[in-house]
C-alpha cells in the first residue's frame, strides 16, 4: 500500500527467545525489501519520465514529436530490456513526471503509494481531484482496486460540499462537514442487480447486507454497520428502519430508508419521524444529532424545493444507481443532483 523512504537498518532487540528473534528479523527484512523494490520502481519510472520530458524540450518542437520519441524508445527498449516498456507504459512514466515533478523533493519520511496506485491517479486530469484521491488513498490505505473504483465512480465529485456554491460564490458549509459523508448519487453496481425495474425494497436491502463491506466503502469514511430493520418501540407501536449505521468521525447515527421508486413527500415525512424518534429514544447524550437518508431510485425537484428536506440539517435524499454509468452520464447526474441540493439549501425567494 503506502511506503516511506526506506530505513535499511533492522530494528532488532534480543528477547531471549531465539526463534521469535530470528522470525522477526526475517519478516522485517522481507518487508523492507518489498518496500525498497516499490520505491526504486517508483523512482525509476519517474526518472524515465523526466528524461523523456527533457528530450522533448531539447529538440525542435514539431507536431507529435513527443509521440515519435516515445514510439522509437519503446521499440528500442522492448528489444534490449524486454517487456514493460511499451508506448503506453512510457507515456504513463512521462505523464507521471509531469504531474508529480516535486514528489521526491519532500523531506525524508514522506509516504508514497505504489506505482500501480499512481498509474491510476494520472488518469485524473484535475489537480485538486487527483490530490484528494492521493491523500485519501494514503490516509485510508486504499487498495488499487478501491482507488480505481472511486475514480471511475467520480467519488470526489459526488461529495456535494466541495462543489456547491451560493449565488455570491461562497462555499456552502455544513455543520461537521456532514456532506462529505453523504454521496449523491450512490453507486451500487457491486450488488450485481441488473434489472432495477421490478426489484423490491426487501431484495435491495438483502443485496446490500450481502455486500456490506462494499457498501461501507461506498458510504465513505468512518461508517460502521449497526443493524437492518432496526426496531424502535413506543407505547403505541413498533417502527422499523431499513438500515442503521454509525459514523465515528461525525459521532452520529445514519438512518437509511430504501425506496425503489421515485421519492414521495410521505417518504420524507417518515424519515423525519424516524430521526426525531431515534434522537429522543435511542441515541446517547454524547452523540450528535442523527442523520436520515432516503435512498431512492429517483429524486424530485418538487420534493427538494417544497418538502421538509428544504433547509434541514438532518434529512437528505440520494439517488442510487445499480450500474456504473458512463463518465458523461455520471457527470450529468451529478450536476442534476447538485441542482436539487441547491434547492434544498437555499432560502425561499418570497
Amino acid at each position: 500500500m503506502k511506503n516511506q523512504l526506506i530505513n535499511l537498518k533492522l530494528d532488532f532487540k534480543n528477547s531471549n527467545n531465539i526463534e521469535n528473534d530470528v522470525s522477526l528479523l526475517i519478516k522485517q527484512s522481507q518487508k523492507i525489501a518489498y518496500q525498497a523494490v516499490d520505491i526504486v520502481l517508483l523512482q525509476r519510472n519517474w526518472l524515465i519520465g523526466k528524461r523523456i520530458h527533457e528530450e522533448i524540450l531539447s529538440k525542435t518542437r514539431k507536431e507529435n514529436y513527443g509521440l515519435e520519441i516515445i514510439k522509437q524508445l519503446a521499440e528500442s527498449l522492448s528489444k534490449s530490456c524486454g517487456r514493460g516498456f511499451n508506448k503506453t507504459n512510457l507515456y504513463n512514466f512521462y505523464k507521471f513526471y509531469t504531474m508529480y515533478k516535486t514528489i521526491f523533493q519532500s523531506p525524508t519520511g514522506k509516504s508514497f503509494l505504489s506505482w500501480t496506485h499512481y498509474s491510476c491517479l494520472i488518469s485524473v486530469d484535475e489537480d485538486c481531484a487527483r490530490e484528494w484521491y492521493e491523500n485519501e488513498a494514503l490516509n485510508n490505505n486504499w487498495s488499487v482496486r478501491t482507488l480505481q473504483r472511486n475514480i471511475e465512480t467520480q467519488y470526489y465529485y459526488r461529495i456535494l460540499a466541495k462543489q456547491i456554491t451560493d449565488k455570491e460564490g461562497q462555499s456552502i458549509e455544513e455543520q461537521l462537514n456532514k456532506l462529505e459523508h453523504i454521496k449523491n448519487p450512490v453507486i451500487l453496481e457491486f450488488l450485481g442487480i441488473h434489472d432495477d425495474s421490478s426489484i423490491k425494497e426487501t431484495e435491495l436491502e438483502s443485496a446490500i447486507i450481502s455486500n456490506i463491506q462494499k457498501m461501507l466503502m461506498e458510504l465513505g469514511k468512518g461508517y460502521a454497520f449497526i443493524a437492518r430493520q432496526y426496531r424502535i418501540h413506543t407505547e403505541a407501536r413498533d417502527y422499523y428502519i431499513d438500515l442503521v449505521f454509525y459514523n465515528y468521525i461525525l459521532k452520529c447515527f445514519l438512518l437509511i430508508d430504501l425506496k425503489t421508486g421515485r421519492i414521495e413527500h410521505q417518504d420524507v415525512g417518515q424519515m423525519d419521524m424516524h430521526v426525531r424518534m431515534f434522537d429522543e429514544l435511542q441515541k446517547d447524550k454524547n452523540d450528535n444529532p442523527t442523520l436520515g437518508l432516503v435512498l431512492c431510485s429517483q429524486t424530485d425537484k418538487d420534493i427538494a424545493r417544497y418538502s421538509i428536506l428544504k433547509g434541514s440539517e438532518q434529512l437528505f435524499a440520494s439517488k442510487y444507481k445499480l450500474y456504473l454509468p458512463t463518465e458523461n452520464e455520471l457527470k450529468a447526474e451529478i450536476e442534476y443532483q447538485k441542482e436539487l441540493f441547491y434547492l434544498n439549501r437555499t432560502k425561499n425567494n418570497h
